[in-house]
């Protein structure tokens, strides 16, 4: 049985025909029920984001680097929701739990690949704000639309090159006979757990990935902030520094509502073995789910160019 669910490639390494996920191990009895709450959030991801998308790209006015990254990164965003959602909740309601070998490497290549477009679209974002509030004068002129392309290409090309060798490495290597993974997606440390050879190459290259990309993201967004709070800090009116702080509270909690999960997440898959599983999988189910949802909401909620437009939108009122 175990070798008609095996196919050999040609360097005598072998896989398996397919994976079982499990869902949320310890909560089988509920997960019929907790699905509704991330179906609904899903939703809230999918008609925030497109919502998003149609009003940056209807309204010429918003065709500013602020709001050309934000159409980045809500694409970023359904683009990781969709990646994961659909699968997790056939799981969750009609136990769907086999997914394919070529399709959990697909899915595994999109989670991480575009974990880290959205960590660097952040850090862009921050580099928007920083020249937008201490260079006000000279915005246009640095952030041109073509300089705003180059950059999002950039990430997107970091994130594509950074993980690509994980599939490549993984599609490599011998899996063992047990092919359970106790989670509700194809993760890339997950998926190692089954491999039956030595994953130490493996796994520091994860590490260097997840430190290069993730510990530059936050350096650029630290010394980019340092810098917007030295200047606005120097601002002769109060009014003026309220003006400023608001302008980038919106990416603050944008930023916030990314990092802490994945962080969280990152760090309890390799040193949190003490953790319940059921947290563990929790928090990375959420980190996928959670900034795709809020995103458009924080933008939506603090960013009055897009409410006005979006309330015209729904309610025909002229602004």
């Amino acid at each position: 049985m175990i070798q008609s669910a095996m196919l050999t490639s040609g360097n005598n390494s072998s896989h398996p025909m397919y994976f079982t996920l499990l869902g949320i191990p310890g909560l089988e009895n509920s997960q019929f029920w907790v699905a509704f709450p991330f179906c609904a959030m899903y939703v809230v991801a999918l008609v925030g984001n497109i919502t998003l998308l149609h009003v940056i790209r209807t309204d010429p006015t918003l065709h500013e680097p602020m709001y050309l990254f934000l159409a980045m990164l809500a694409t970023t965003d359904l683009v990781l929701s969709t990646s994961t959602q659909p699968k997790m909740l056939a799981i969750f309601w009609f136990h769907d739990r086999e997914i394919e070998y070529h399709a959990c490497l697909i899915q595994l290549f999109f989670i991480h690949a575009f974990s880290s477009v959205e960590s660097g679209l952040l850090m862009a974002m921050a580099l928007d704000r920083y020249v937008a509030i201490c260079f006000p004068l000279h915005h246009s002129s640095i952030l041109t639309p073509a300089v705003v392309g180059k950059l999002g290409a950039g990430v997107m090309m970091r994130g594509l090159l950074w993980v690509s060798p994980f599939c490549f490495m993984v599609s490599r290597m011998p899996f063992c006979p047990i092919r359970i993974i106790p989670q509700s997606y194809c993760e890339h440390m997950a998926v190692l757990k089954l491999v039956c050879a030595d994953t130490r190459v493996n796994r520091a290259y994860g590490l260097f990935v997840a430190f290069s990309v993730v510990g530059f993201d936050i350096i650029i967004i630290s010394v980019s902030y340092g810098m917007i709070l030295r200047t606005v800090l120097q601002l002769p009116s109060s009014e003026a520094r309220l003006k400023a702080f608001g302008t980038c509270a919106s990416h603050i909690c944008v930023i916030l509502a990314f990092y802490i999960p994945a962080l969280f997440t990152f760090l309890t898959h390799r040193f949190g073995h003490h953790v319940p599983r059921v947290v563990h999988i929790m928090f990375a189910i959420l980190y996928l789910l959670v900034p795709p949802m809020l995103n458009p909401i924080i933008y939506g909620v603090r960013t009055k160019q897009i409410r006005d437009r979006v309330i015209q939108g729904c309610c025909g009122k002229k602004f």
